[in-house]
């Protein structure tokens, strides 16, 4: 079946829906492709959906076509070339117009109509990779070259945060990066495809065109992740120091230089649980089930002053784990949908009871009150995104800031009023669990791997080879044994096949979600930004509406310049774990 329209035909059907009302050509042309378009993304995205809760091949058959539509009506000749002559003429636009047309030019070189064939494959390759790591099964025991014994990804998290016998945690780092060989060949055709579309419309490269929502040229956007990764260094380096002294001496080990990766828990080194054995997180959700966790984290938007989840976000969500036996098959890293860019909103998880699930979805439904907020008529359905891909990051991570706080937690009846805490140690704790070992590997190790992926054309055979030059590098992080080009360790990142060339996006975020906290507790609350509570105060969830309201109506930078008093930096973050900074220079020192 023929999933595209051919160009004269779509140009046809797109000329006679702009018929009509009276106003000037852009009104007109807005009027027709917001409509057009968030009819044909609602159904690409509730494809999509099917495609990530019940694996199939139907489902990926289906995501196929509905992409393709979106493909084919995003990046047709008629959109481009109207879009291109509307821009040409600046005097003639507001500037609410002028941010729909840039934002429609980057819709269509995501699939421009001018090389169809190259856009079919694309999103075909895609999908087939999607398929292939949303239902891939990982095996701890194979026999005969059958498996004997399944895993999945949180009991691989489990094991690696809590076991101390090393062959097995080896064993089961090796069995998490199970998913490259199976991705490699499919990643080196989507970079072929993804920088062939870019290219069409003038970009140098896939990561070029992604880099373009900023508003920020490649070599902007790298200096400023990098900026930001030289002022974190020190800090850094101290917590690196710390971790491997710990681990060395929880495996009866040498210290080594750079930490071996099977000693941290978490799979790629991006965060590192369990260090601070005084501060016992899982501790705090005994008693507590699945569904009081994502229930909790709605209660918290609510005493903000936000509404409540709409019936439909429950009924259509799916945000547990499945059971052991379950035939069904679903993507097992949580996300946010915004299936219809208007009420439609639902959550993909996995939720266990623990405090990473309870921090995850206390973020998670950050980025659907994200969309609840700007889904109005003021915002035009293609500016219905955050003021930039980091902003929605921000706003999640933000709340899982202030889900550690031990003031809200106390509040929600986990930490008993009369329970000590030593405010360094759980200080130490959030350092190390994501908050600062995070950025060299999103600034670092993510960002740097796209960009030379996309940008420098890398070639197949050094895919791993780059990827761990990279760890070692910013992460000061070496594989437990020799990884040679028959694995792809980086395919393993969800996001390198399903949000590509976009995790700087998360590197901003940490920046951004410092700032916006520091504003908070000093300018709002009036307290310690260590020890604050936004829980109840309804200044706090007017001051935050005002941010989530505006979608991408506005320029980021001066919203934060007029929100925070100050650009992007990372001054709140160092400032905030500067106690971190001082205790490790005396404990580092014995």
């Amino acid at each position: 079946m023929k999933r595209f329209m051919t160009g004269a035909a779509l140009s046809l059907f797109l000329a006679g829906c702009t018929g009509g009302g009276p106003g000037s050509p852009a009104r007109e042309f807005l009027a027709m492709y917001n409509d057009i378009d968030q009819k044909v993304t609602t159904v690409a995205a509730e494809a999509s959906w099917k495609a990530a809760t019940d694996v199939s091949e139907q489902h990926t058959g289906e995501r196929i076509g509905a992409s393709g539509a979106v493909a084919a009506f995003e990046g047709s000749r008629y959109v481009i070339d109207t879009t291109r002559a509307l821009l040409a003429k600046p005097d003639a636009l507001s500037d609410l117009e002028r941010r729909q047309l840039n934002r429609i030019l980057l819709n269509a070189a995501e699939a421009p109509g001018t090389i169809p064939e190259v856009v079919e494959r694309r999103v075909q390759t895609e999908a087939r990779a999607g398929a292939i790591l949303d239902g891939f099964a990982f095996c701890m025991d194979e026999r005969g070259g059958k498996c004997v014994k399944k895993t999945n990804p949180n009991e691989i998290d489990e094991l690696l945060e809590k076991s101390r016998d090393m062959a097995a945690r080896q064993k089961v780092w090796e069995v998490s990066k199970q998913t490259g060989p199976a991705l490699k060949k499919s990643l080196a055709e989507l970079r072929e495809l993804r920088n062939r579309v870019a290219t069409e419309l003038g970009f140098s490269s896939y990561f070029h065109l992604q880099v373009a929502g900023y508003g920020m040229t490649v070599a902007e956007m790298m200096q400023l992740i990098d900026r930001s990764q030289q002022e974190l260094r020190p800090l850094y380096g101290l917590l690196h120091t710390y971790a491997k002294k710990k681990l060395a001496a929880r495996y009866g080990q040498p210290v080594p230089k750079a930490i071996p990766a099977h000693w941290l828990g978490n799979r790629w080194a991006q965060e590192w649980p369990g260090l601070v054995e005084a501060v016992n997180l899982d501790d705090l959700l005994k008693g507590r089930d699945a569904e009081w966790i994502v229930k909790q984290g709605e209660r918290f938007y609510v005493s903000l002053g936000m509404a409540p989840l709409p019936k439909s976000f429950w009924g259509k969500s799916d945000l547990y784990q499945l059971p052991a036996d379950s035939k069904r098959m679903k993507n097992t890293h949580a996300s946010a949908w915004h299936i219809d860019a208007d009420k439609d909103v639902r959550s993909l998880m996995s939720v266990t009871p623990n405090f990473r699930w309870f921090e995850t979805s206390h973020h998670e439904l950050g980025h659907v009150y994200y969309f609840m907020s700007y889904s109005r008529p003021s915002v035009p359905h293609v500016l219905r995104g955050g003021m930039n891909r980091a902003f929605h990051e921000a706003v999640g991570d933000l709340i899982g800031i202030a889900a550690r706080q031990l003031p809200y937690l106390r509040e929600a009846g986990l930490l008993a009023a009369d329970r000590k805490v030593d405010q360094t140690q759980w200080l130490l704790s959030q350092a190390l669990d994501n908050a600062v070992v995070f950025l060299p590997f999103s600034a670092g190790t993510m960002s740097h791997f796209e960009h030379d992926l996309y940008e420098k054309n890398l070639p197949q055979d050094q895919f791993n080879k780059r990827w761990w030059e990279l760890v070692e590098q910013h992460q000061g992080v070496l594989p437990p044994s020799p990884r040679g080009e028959e694995f792809c360790d980086a395919c393993t990142k969800t996001h390198i096949i399903d949000d590509a060339a976009q995790y700087y996006d998360y590197a901003l975020a940490f920046l951004i979600k410092y700032q916006l906290h520091d504003y908070i507790a000093k300018k709002i609350l009036k307290q310690d930004p260590h020890e604050c509570n936004y829980y109840g105060n309804k200044e706090v969830g007017k001051w935050l509406g005002e941010i989530l309201s505006l979608g991408a109506t506005r320029d980021w930078r001066q919203v934060i310049r007029e929100k925070t008093g100050e650009d992007i930096s990372s001054r709140a973050l160092l400032e905030y774990f500067q106690p971190v900074r001082e205790y490790l220079e005396k404990e580092n020192a014995r």
